[in-house]
């Protein structure tokens, strides 16, 4: 069988499918977001009880910076509706199974991994499975809407390769909680594609973050410390003493490529500040800062030309 044309297709790009999505392409896992539907945070006339803008934000805002935050983390944006998923067998024994997204614009697309995240309908998985939906009363008119409790806390369904981050039970009420419960079951999908590259025990958790380069010092600094610390948390495998090499070289140099001396951090610093701005009314912004601040800036910048 073919190659699948993206590992992870999410449906939805509101808080929940952005939060799975950010970390999914950012474990490097070709990643697909499809988002236009009935989005909930465009419903609130203004958000402020999301962390980090103590003063609230715009949904409409809020809702750019995610769109930014997607392509910066290297996943792709699709404006489509998603109509149907379903699955795709192998042509010969043995062959992985893949998800068939079909939307309502763009041609279907094929993916190893499928993260459910719009929280209006749940309709598309039909396909997959009929027993998932149920039939509810809702103001009185019954409709069919998908169960609930079809997918663990952490995303995980019977289907292998689907998970769910929305519609949940108490997981997509707020807009934070969303972001976050996006975010859990993305690393139980980034789990599952650890365990089946063969890694085991406690290398399988996957860790997004960057660190100090004061963190790779002492005994740290070196690679065969890093190899005994990899042995002690393996667990119990069948891999082979070539693959389980090559495994643990890579977890090493990972886990190396993710020190910042103090000079990218400033700059990712810098960067980030700009992103924001660049995001927000300017007129706005130059309100906020204090006019001396502004002239003293400008005179700075004039005797730094000549």
């Amino acid at each position: 069988m073919a190659e699948a044309d993206h590992d992870v297709v999410v449906v939805g790009g509101g808080p929940s499918g952005t939060g799975a999505a950010v970390f999914t392409a950012r474990y490097g896992l070709d990643t697909v977001v499809y988002d236009r539907g009935n989005a909930a945070l465009a419903r609130a006339a203004y958000v402020e009880n999301y962390p980090g803008f103590p003063e609230g934000i715009d949904p409409a805002t809020l809702t750019q910076l995610f769109h930014d935050h997607l392509d910066v983390a290297g996943a792709r944006r699709i404006p489509d509706l998603v109509e149907s998923v379903e699955r795709v067998d192998g042509e010969r024994e043995g062959d992985p199974a893949r998800f068939r997204v079909t939307p309502a614009d763009g041609e279907a697309v094929t993916a190893r991994y499928v993260v459910a995240a719009a929280w209006y309908d749940g309709s598309y998985l039909r396909p997959l499975d009929a027993s998932m939906f149920e039939t509810e009363t809702h103001h009185g008119e019954e409709r069919e809407q998908l169960d609930r409790d079809v997918a663990d806390d952490d995303g995980t369904t019977h289907i292998p390769g689907l998970y769910i981050a929305a519609p949940t039970d108490g997981r997509n009420a707020q807009a934070i909680v969303a972001a976050g419960h996006g975010a859990h079951v993305a690393r139980t999908l980034i789990a599952a594609e650890r365990e089946a590259e063969g890694l085991s025990g406690g290398l399988v958790p996957e860790y997004d973050w960057v660190r100090p380069d004061s963190t790779f010092s002492g005994e740290w600094a070196d690679r065969d410390r890093w190899r005994e610390w990899f042995a002690n948390e393996r667990g119990e495998d069948d891999l082979s003493e070539e693959r389980a090499v090559e495994l643990r070289e890579r977890y090493i140099d990972r886990a190396f490529a993710s020190s910042l001396t103090d000079e990218a951090v400033e700059s990712r610093k810098r960067a980030g500040v700009a992103a924001l701005v660049d995001r927000l009314d300017t007129d706005a912004v130059l309100d906020a800062v204090d006019d001396d601040v502004i002239a003293a800036y400008l005179a700075e910048d004039a005797t730094a030309d000549d």
